[in-house]
């Protein structure tokens, strides 16, 4: 790929400005549609619903089975039929069920949200990524998607807060306990920025009437040879893309990073509930709130300075490696440290390593993937790897009930994380160290 010249900076520069916060928005309230169960956990609902830690564990975790179901047709439908009418088609359908959390009446009816849930929202995440593959040349793609995915640690460390302070504030308001008027609170903002999204965003560069002309061409004249050049190295079909090795390869060392997000997520706030017993402390749920964010606020900046590391030098596997496994390791141990202070430490490394490694892995596909092909490979890979966000807290909830600890859990954690580090290693080694071009 030729140099980015001033010009093009510049463009690429008003795309990032225009495009990057509104997607980080979007972005921002589906990651804590789907998370704040695990705020709505330990405050009330569990014992109002009458969950055990397993069946929590199991509600939380069904989203991702309708999510696996339908996320290959959906992102295959966002590349027919454009990012704008399917972003805002999915943002409206899950404000709605999000919503419809609030008035959850028991156990049986909660599994069905979330699993409708996942239905709904499938396509989101992939349809994004594939989205701005749309916008951004290779070389730029690991920074400009960790400027986007610091969403998931703002979204889980102010979303804490936020969730906290309308669990505690908002109890009795509408004549709806605490959780539920916060299932109320933050469903009904997606529904509203389904509109927003209609009329906000582009499909591609061609019909950015924000760009000058000579901006639009420049851009679509990038990434179509970069395409080109793609589909030149090795052409890949949508059938390929969907079996071949090295895809399910990704899918699965995706697998292992977000298993350790997912679990990290969802149970985070139980494992700083469960300090109060451990180590005799008292926290209000605000305080709780502060400190489940504090993991995440440090991961948000290592996030976006380590993409941009990986940017600058062009190196992409090891840069997916070494946050995986210093994650991998440090997990294990943060509930046998002495103290919460220890705990939160270890639990803030791990955060970093997940967070860290994201963004890096997610410039992977787009190396070799363009087209119909990147839609259906760049769903597959998320798929197959968030069957993670179902078994994580559900394995997660199962051996807090079965040992009584959450140490066992996070065992699984450190392996999950550490297998994906040996398994980027090894991709590495068999297909060659991946470098982009500057």
């Amino acid at each position: 790929m030729v140099s980015i010249t001033a010009p093009g900076a510049a463009t690429l520069r008003k795309v990032t400005i225009r495009l990057v916060p509104f997607l980080g928005l979007l972005y921002f309230v589906n990651y804590l549609d789907r998370v704040n169960i695990g705020f709505a956990g330990p405050n009330g609902m569990k014992t109002d619903l009458g969950l055990t830690e397993t069946a929590f564990g199991f509600a939380s975790g069904i989203f991702f089975v309708g999510y696996l179901l339908l996320e290959v047709p959906s992102n295959l439908a966002l590349h027919r039929f454009g990012a704008r009418r399917w972003i805002a088609r999915i943002m409206a359908s899950w404000g709605v069920v999000a919503t419809a959390m609030a008035f959850v009446p028991d156990a049986t009816v909660l599994y069905f949200l979330r699993f409708t849930l996942g239905v709904v929202e499938a396509g989101f995440f992939p349809g994004i990524l594939l989205y701005l593959t749309y916008w951004f040349p290779q070389a730029q793609r690991a920074r400009i998607v960790a400027l986007f995915m610091t969403a998931v640690p703002i979204s889980t460390a102010v979303g804490a807060t936020f969730s906290s302070l309308v669990i505690q504030y908002g109890d009795g308001v509408f004549g709806l306990s605490g959780w539920r008027f916060m299932f109320l609170v933050e469903g009904l903002p997606a529904i509203a920025l389904a509109v927003v999204t209609w009329f906000y965003l582009t499909d591609r560069p061609a019909q950015a009437r924000w760009l000058v002309p000579a901006e639009r061409e420049w851009l679509s004249e990038e990434l179509a040879e970069e395409q080109a050049a793609v589909e030149r190295a090795e052409h890949w079909t949508v059938r390929k893309a969907l079996t071949h090795p090295r895809v399910l390869g990704l899918a699965l060392i995706y697998g292992g990073i977000v298993y350790g997000l997912y679990a990290l997520g969802f149970f985070l706030p139980t494992i700083i509930d469960g300090f109060q017993q451990q180590y005799g402390t008292n926290y209000s749920v605000v305080q709780r709130g502060l400190i489940n964010a504090v993991p995440y606020l440090v991961g948000a900046v290592v996030m976006v300075w380590w993409s941009r590391h990986a940017d600058r030098t062009g190196e992409r596997m090891w840069h997916v490696a070494a946050p995986a496994l210093v994650g991998g390791l440090a997990i294990p141990i943060a509930l046998s440290l002495g103290d919460p202070f220890a705990a939160m430490v270890a639990v803030t490394v791990c955060a970093v390593g997940v967070l860290a490694a994201l963004p890096t892995f997610w410039a992977l596909p787009s190396t070799f993937l363009s087209g119909a092909a990147a839609a259906g490979g760049i769903a597959l890979i998320n798929s197959v790897g968030n069957i993670s966000g179902f078994v994580a807290p559900y394995v997660t909830g199962g051996l807090k009930d079965v040992t009584g600890s959450q140490q066992a859990g996070l065992w699984v954690v450190g392996l999950a994380m550490t297998a994906s580090a040996v398994g980027v290693l090894t991709l590495r080694r068999r297909t060659g160290a991946v470098r982009v071009c500057r």
